[in-house]
């Protein structure tokens, strides 16, 4: 598996940094769609670029994941997900998904 390039101290370092490099957009994520304000994408058309995990120093609720994504029409932006969410199914699966593309790509 490949290393992470970076990694920022914080969640909105992280969300900073990467607008910088262009992941302009803040993603939700609502069942298998990807919601950018009034905008919304398929997430089959998205990939995970990189990801950073957070974990709090002593509440698990403070745990947190960062995306950065990017779509075949050069779309970019941030998700940002807790570890035990707890959601719908069909967003929990549409998770699953996005890291079996990302971890296929990184073999």
């Amino acid at each position: 598996m490949q290393e992470q390039k970076f990694h920022y101290a914080t969640v909105t370092e992280a969300i900073t940094k990467l607008k910088e490099q262009g992941y302009t957009h803040e993603f939700s994520l609502e069942g298998d769609h990807l919601k950018a304000g009034a905008e919304t994408f398929q997430v089959k058309e998205f990939e995970i670029v990189d990801l950073y995990r957070y974990e709090g120093p002593s509440d698990p609720a403070d745990e947190a994941i960062v995306y950065a994504l990017a779509s075949t029409d050069g779309i970019k932006g941030t998700l940002v997900t807790g570890y035990g969410i707890s959601t719908d199914e069909a967003t929990i699966e549409t998770l699953k998904n996005l890291h079996y593309k990302y971890q296929q790509g990184q073999q």
